[in-house]
């Protein structure tokens, strides 16, 4: 009986290891799993980037999801259409016909020296101003494929559908004012003269010399040194550099106050403030401001300071205005531009920045210099 018992007991024991080994041993998976499961983690994380980087599509004006169309509108080469308005007096018995480019995050009604300009120069010179939506901004289809001979083919189509004939003047402000370089460069034979107010510069125009360009680009807010790097050098970027919350991106998107000289800000506390400012940006961002940083500050196909005068036989006439006080756009940049380019009529105006247009009688100058002469203008 002893035997038996023991038998048991050793029967139980056995099956008592038994059961701690099979509890004690490792989980084994199937195999390769953990690299599946590695790079299904991989492509999550690459799902969720490239969600991150890809933009929402514009709100184009006119279709279900859009805003309504109120102005005028053309239909350009290539499908897309272009909104403007018109200023000043009636084009067919106008003298002078100009077509204004407004700046950035702005639209056709905030052109700035039809807005300001006088009645009686209006009058007595018979002018015609035409302002339009840049494409992207107000009620302009957005253009993917912009860049500076784009738009000057743009604004070429619009002066023959409204009929302007087959020369004219242009005038652009800020980012408007880059937009006439290319102008200059592609559409020479349609102007009569042009006008370039406070035109932004882009630091990598092989023309600049290394430390001049280097200098003028770090004395912007350090926010802004990172966004034009991104801008020019991973323009897929862009709209995840300034949609992200991690770091300050561009401060004039933000509209930073820091971005104005005190003569701005003193001449900006005396305009009144835009009714019209959302209208700007009503498609979206990515189609009106990011386009303009990839298009202003990329990689362009010719450099402005090779430019010919356009004029050679002195019938038409360039003019650049800058301010010396402008935080925006570097003085000291403009002034090797109208160094290098001595055909150009450099215009320097002390204790000004970049909004300068809007000082009372300022726009008067500009265009009578730009039509009668320099004397004319400031007699």
């Amino acid at each position: 009986m002893a035997g038996g018992v023991n038998r048991k007991i050793s029967a139980a024991s056995a099956r008592s290891h038994t059961r701690g080994a099979k509890q004690g041993s490792p989980l084994l998976l199937p195999s390769g799993i953990f690299t599946k499961l590695l790079a299904g983690l991989f492509v999550g994380i690459l799902a969720l980037a490239y969600q991150a980087i890809q933009p929402a599509g514009p709100r184009i004006p006119g279709t279900p999801d859009g805003p309504p169309v109120t102005a005028p509108r053309i239909k350009l080469r290539d499908g897309r259409h272009l909104a403007y308005k018109e200023h000043g007096k009636p084009k067919d018995v106008a003298k002078y016909k100009i077509v204004f480019v407004h700046g950035f995050d702005s639209c056709r009604h905030d052109a700035v020296v039809a807005e300001t300009l006088s009645q009686e120069i209006v009058n007595d010179l018979g002018i015609y101003i035409v302002s339009f939506d840049r494409p992207g901004y107000g009620e302009s289809d957005p253009d993917p494929k912009r860049t500076p001979k784009s738009i000057a083919l743009d604004i070429e189509e619009l002066a023959d559908k409204l009929g302007l004939g087959s020369r004219f003047y242009v005038i652009g402000l800020s980012m408007g004012g880059q937009v006439v370089w290319g102008c200059l460069k592609y559409i020479p034979q349609r102007l009569a003269g042009a006008v370039l107010l406070a035109p932004v510069v882009n630091y990598w125009w092989p023309g600049f010399p290394a430390n001049l360009s280097n200098e003028a680009y770090y004395r912007q807010f350090q926010q802004d040194q990172w966004t034009l790097r991104v801008a020019h050098y991973t323009p897929w970027l862009t709209y995840w550099w300034n949609t992200q919350k991690w770091f300050p991106a561009s401060s004039v998107v933000a509209r930073h106050p820091g971005i104005f000289s005190p003569p701005d800000k003193a001449l900006l506390s005396k305009i009144r403030p835009r009714g019209h400012a959302a209208q700007a940006r009503q498609q979206g961002e990515y189609e009106t401001l990011h386009r303009d940083m990839m298009v202003g500050f990329g990689t362009w196909e010719f450099d402005p300071m090779d430019l010919e005068n356009p004029f050679p036989n002195g019938k038409g006439s360039v003019h650049l205005w800058q301010g010396d006080d402008d935080l925006l756009v570097p003085v000291t940049l403009q002034r090797f531009i109208a160094h290098r380019l001595p055909w150009i009529k450099y215009h320097e105006l002390p204790q000004s920045g970049h909004v300068f247009p809007y000082a009372d009688s300022m726009c008067d100058a500009i265009v009578k210099t730009l039509l009668v002469g320099e004397t004319a203008a400031f007699a």
